[in-house]
């Protein structure tokens, strides 16, 4: 899966370095070409001489190589890379490369990188375990990039804890299975929607929910990172979308999204329905602004019409169709009628009973329940991983 494929190793000052070799000459058998780039403390821990008798290309330390006279430019490299893998990371790398403190080669490699990035830390339990490394882990996710997580056991000051770097067996193994799923939406068209929606009440004023729309966006990108051509229908966000493949459509109503996705439903192999569309809207909307008295206002709701029943209702034997279904008691069974009702393939359960996972936030918890009845229970994780989560078993549902 990686023959020929431009790998860029980062290497950080960390015991663990003495494991890259290895990896190095993994990547290499597998067909990959190598460069490495090193901070100054790892060679500390491992030589340059090594490394680049290893992978046959010079390794970097400095933008100035005095010994050759060469100028080294980290623009280029961020531009040659198919790939760039950071191991091991510590944590004051991790703090630079959130921060986009570029103090050193390494740091601005990372940052003119426009391919996909693996980060693999190395640390004392403490370190990792410290609230400023979570919140550099969270940053450097909600940048895209991909955490290759630290192995519980023994660490090098002897006590025994997460922090220990993942071997390089099984980081060649997750480069393997990215570059996997690259390929396995190739050619599917993928239709999904992201965000709330804004029902009008008068000229300035709306009901709506607290949807931010980071989970549709990010299985927008997912998907079309694995080589679909993605239509995202989302309602007001402030998420941006950066993939080519990506075709974005911004909408305010509930009326609004349903008409997009009656024109484009048709036409979709897989349909992932995520926003949080209003259930209700204000039957006679206010042209001008409601001027304020002591008096009461009154509105009368009507229902919206039901986006997912009636992609359901229009399915075709080869379009799948996911939900989601966000429930605060008797779950299971609440989302399993939901998704029998709606003609759906399969749903993805969220709960209001799980802190840290629903609307707003960078975490999501959910439960992933198929039509053939099959139950996938994730832990609380970052919504870029969810949306690997969900995509991996879609893939395993319905293409394979």
């Amino acid at each position: 899966m990686i023959q020929g494929k431009k790998i860029v190793i980062g290497i950080t000052g960390s015991i663990a370095a003495y494991k890259i070799p290895y990896l190095i000459r993994l990547l290499i058998r597998e067909g990959a070409e190598v460069k490495v780039i090193m901070t100054p403390a790892a060679t500390e821990f491992v030589t340059p001489l090594t490394l680049s008798t290893l992978s046959k290309n010079p390794v970097i330390i400095d933008p100035f190589t005095r010994s050759t006279g060469d100028w080294n430019n980290h623009v280029e490299l961020g531009l040659w890379a198919d790939l760039m893998v950071f191991a091991p990371v510590t944590a004051n790398t991790l703090s630079k490369m959130a921060n986009g403190t570029a103090d050193n080669f390494l740091v601005t490699a990372y940052l003119s990188a426009r391919c996909p990035v693996f980060i693999v830390p190395a640390m004392d339990m403490d370190m990792y375990n410290h609230p400023s490394t979570m919140r550099n882990l969270e940053i450097l996710r909600s940048y895209g990039n991909f955490l290759i997580e630290p192995q519980t056991g023994e660490l090098a000051s002897g006590l025994s804890g997460p922090g220990r770097m993942e071997e390089p067996v099984n980081i060649l193994n997750q480069l393997l299975d990215f570059f996997r799923s690259k390929e396995n939406l190739k050619g599917k068209k993928v239709l999904i929607t992201a965000g709330p929606t804004c029902e009008k009440i008068d000229a300035v004023r709306y009901i709506g929910n607290f949807s931010s729309g980071k989970m549709g966006f990010a299985l927008a990108h997912e998907a079309a990172s694995r080589g679909a051509s993605v239509t995202l229908i989302t309602g007001p966000s402030d998420q941006e979308t950066s993939h080519p493949d990506i075709k974005r459509i911004d909408i305010l109503s509930a009326s609004e999204m349903l008409d997009h996705c009656l024109q484009i439903f048709p036409w979709s192999d897989l349909t992932i329905m995520s926003a949080a569309v209003a259930d209700y809207r204000i039957k006679k909307p206010f042209d001008l602004k409601i001027k304020k008295n002591k008096d009461p206002l009154e509105i009368t709701l009507i229902p919206t019409t039901d986006i997912l029943a009636e992609l359901g209702k229009m399915k075709k034997k080869n379009q799948v169709i996911i939900g989601f279904a966000l429930e605060s008691g008797n779950e299971i069974a609440n989302a399993k009628r939901k998704m029998r009702s709606k003609n759906l393939d399969m749903i993805v359960l969220n709960s209001l009973n799980d802190q840290g996972a629903g609307f707003g936030g960078n975490t999501n918890k959910v439960t992933i329940i198929t039509a053939k009845n099959k139950i996938f229970r994730g832990t609380l994780k970052d919504k870029t991983e969810v949306a690997k989560d969900i995509l991996d078993i879609a893939v395993s549902e319905f293409y394979k």
